[in-house]
């Protein structure tokens, strides 16, 4: 066989080709299908031995035909995996199904590249966009997750990165009177975690790309099964993967999703045509925050059922709500999808369960604060027998936290207080368990106190 460069950049084509044909046609089918099949089609099956189910390739490295392929693939000039840093199968089939559903009816092309974590996930994209600039800075919401919170506030700090944090729910004015020649980026939440607040994600990308700067939306808690920030006009998606999109809580894993052609004037042409690319082969090539091609394939599987899993875990939260809502223990209840939320018109504006515009639904994260002090939280936190106790959330079985004293307990009274976090507030994700089941074991503690 010709070891000549021609041949292998022609089979390459031949190759790319065929996945290009498998991702228009697949484009053009409903959310739930994309979900199930993504770009593993017949043919793609025929060429892995038939297998219906994309295989995992638990392999560091691929072989190569002679030292002119090893030579094309090492340096970008075919598509190739080479090494599992940088690349793999099973990787590809996960980015790939993520970027389509992300960008689904957003009638724009996506691109999408995994990491080991959903905090490796910030810290590439932050990262990224500072690297020009010593004395750059971004403006973030100030609800944020807690490691977010100490990412932006302790280690971009180490680096002479300043955040500039604004209320989600601040006046646009305010979000403006921010920015600032070195300003590279708005970042937000939406929901937030855990008070679950939510920017305005059209208002903010007008004001991102007014001053040629791009938005980064952490939609974790919306999925997009109910959320996709594209369409609002956001610029760069990240996901934590350990939480709803992996709810068995078997994998961690993070997602980084560009539109091409963000918007970033400070960024070369190389990196904002196809941001999350350039990331993936570029920067976490060097950097190594790599996903294993085992933790991919258990995402993968999961992520099939994203919108089944979404709308039922939705309607049980917001049967707990209601319950939540009439205890005389419960001081307020912090859910988008009540109606009694400062945001409700908005999250009623942004969150419609996918192929289903008429239907709304809100996630299956609740946050309530307890008549009382931080003591009496903690008691009720202890008599819980059914929900779990642990800083995780996105569970298909109840986890529930307070988060003054575990996943936002770094930031300290006054980071808290930023944020709006009260020492007295349970975060609650339900799980897939009757919500009666739920609403037992939660009355049963509450009234403990």
């Amino acid at each position: 066989m010709s070891g000549d460069f021609e041949f292998y950049k022609n089979e390459a084509d031949e190759i790319s080709k065929c996945k290009a044909d498998a991702l228009t046609s697949i484009k053009q089918k409903r959310f739930d299908t994309i979900a199930t099949h993504g770009t593993y089609n017949l043919a793609e099956a025929m060429r892995n031995n038939g297998s219906i189910i994309e295989p995992v390739y638990m392999s560091t490295a691929q072989v190569f035909r002679d030292s002119n392929e090893l030579e094309a693939a090492l340096s970008y000039q075919i598509p190739s995996w080479s090494y599992s840093r940088i690349n793999n199968p099973s990787i590809y089939y996960l980015e790939s199904t993520l970027a389509l559903l992300e960008g689904y009816q957003c009638n724009l092309e996506t691109s999408c590249c995994v990491t080991a974590s959903g905090m490796s996930a910030i810290v590439t994209v932050v990262d990224a966009l500072l690297a020009d600039n010593i004395d750059a800075n971004f403006i973030s919401s100030s609800q944020v997750y807690g490691g977010s919170f100490q990412q932006f506030s302790v280690r971009q700090k180490q680096k002479s990165h300043n955040v500039r944090w604004v209320y989600p729910s601040a006046p646009i004015e305010e979000w403006e009177a921010q920015i600032d020649g070195n300003t590279r980026f708005i970042y937000i939440e939406t929901p937030t975690n855990p008070s679950l607040a939510l920017c305005d994600i059209s208002a903010l990308a007008a004001l991102a790309h007014q001053y040629g700067i791009p938005l980064v939306v952490d939609s974790t808690l919306a999925t997009p099964a109910l959320l996709r920030p594209f369409a609002f006009g956001a610029d760069i998606v990240i996901h934590s993967l350990s939480k709803t999109i992996t709810a068995s809580g078997v994998s961690i894993g993070g997602a980084i999703i560009s539109k091409k052609d963000i918007t970033a004037n400070f960024l070369t042409r190389e990196e904002t045509a196809d941001f999350a690319t350039y990331l993936k082969l570029l920067p976490n090539r060097d950097n190594g925050a790599c996903l294993s091609p085992l933790q991919a394939f258990l995402t993968l599987s999961e992520l099939r059922t994203i919108r089944t899993r979404i709308n039922h875990l939705s309607q049980t939260t917001e049967k707990v709500v209601g319950f939540l809502e009439l205890h005389a223990n419960v001081e307020k209840v912090y859910y988008p999808g009540s109606t009694q939320h400062e945001q409700h018109d908005l999250a009623k504006s942004l969150f419609k369960l996918v192929d289903a515009p008429n239907i709304n639904r809100y996630g299956h994260l609740v946050s309530f604060t307890i008549k009382g002090g931080l003591n009496e939280t903690k008691q009720i936190l202890s008599s819980f027998n059914l929900i779990f106790r642990a800083t995780d959330l996105g569970r298909i079985k109840s986890v529930a936290t307070i988060p003054a004293i575990s996943t936002h307990q770094q930031q300290g009274d006054k980071g808290r207080d930023l944020a709006g976090i009260p020492n007295n507030l349970i975060r609650l994700c339900a799980g897939a368990e009757h919500p009666q089941d739920i609403i037992d074991d939660l009355e049963q503690a509450l009234n403990v106190v």
